[in-house]
């Protein structure tokens, strides 16, 4: 795997409940700090690693940025569904979370240039036997996160044929596939070809084929930041053009992610 990107910018974790103080770059012309919300339960994209720092694609992607827009990054970890709130709150900055550009949140948020694409997968253990049909589907119980494509697709294609339940984060889903309370789980492909390399997914496969939705993944401000999202815009190009993109994804994926 390949090192962290060269001179990267320091990263620290803030509590949500504990005052942030600091210049955003929306508000101040020499800024110093950028701060970032993300989730925190979405390996590889983020995660808490055994030391107890935020670790992932997004994070390194963020650090990449910072370093291009000469800041310091400062995460912040919340729960999924408060990341959108909290920004509005002016708790923080931007959110890179892996999160994924939909007509509702484009409502209330805007978003930068999408930083790599998904599509969604079925997935369930080696000998379910299990194909994607509404006749083998009928009756069985399928898991996704909450407030995500995933779970949007699941409701709005197999309300009617299975039992839907959904959870506040994708390893808890993952967590009720393995000890027997759902069938399948519907989620992104990416962090779920991730976790199907990893020991505790060494039983489960993808169930038939991929589901692509255009789904594309973006970083998300407010409404009233332009100016951010311009300059995370450009740094975005100029992390593809450098390598440093190129060298996050290698650290995590064997294929680019990045359409």
């Amino acid at each position: 795997m390949l090192g962290t990107i060269a001179k990267p910018c320091r990263q620290a974790i803030v509590i949500l409940s504990v005052p942030v103080v600091c210049f955003s770059l929306a508000t101040a012309t020499h800024a110093q700090e950028l701060r970032i919300a993300t989730e925190g339960y979405y390996a590889p994209f983020n995660y808490v690693d055994d030391s107890g720092a935020l670790a992932g694609f997004d994070i390194d992607i963020a650090n990449a940025l910072c370093t291009v827009m000469e800041v310091t990054c400062t995460f912040v970890q919340n729960d999924w569904d408060a990341l959108i709130p909290g920004l509005i709150a002016n708790d923080y900055d931007v959110i890179v979370a892996s999160m994924s550009i939909t007509p509702e949140r484009q409502e209330q948020v805007a978003f930068s240039l999408p930083y790599y694409s998904n599509m969604l997968s079925f997935v369930g253990r080696r000998d379910s036997g299990l194909e994607i049909s509404e006749a083998a589907l009928n009756g069985k119980t399928i898991g996704a996160q909450r407030s995500t494509v995933s779970s949007e697709y699941l409701e709005t294609t197999y309300a009617d044929i299975v039992t839907i339940q959904l959870y506040d984060s994708q390893d808890q889903a993952l967590s009720d596939l393995m000890n027997g309370t759902l069938d399948l789980v519907l989620s992104d492909n990416l962090p779920t070809y991730a976790w199907l390399q990893s020991e505790a997914g060494s039983g489960y496969e993808f169930i038939g084929e991929f589901i692509d939705i255009n789904d594309r993944i973006a970083i998300a401000a407010r409404k009233t930041e332009g100016d951010l999202i311009n300059n995370l815009n450009d740094a975005l190009i100029e992390i593809i053009e450098n390598g440093a993109y190129q060298e996050v994804n290698a650290k995590y994926f064997p294929f680019s992610i990045y359409f």
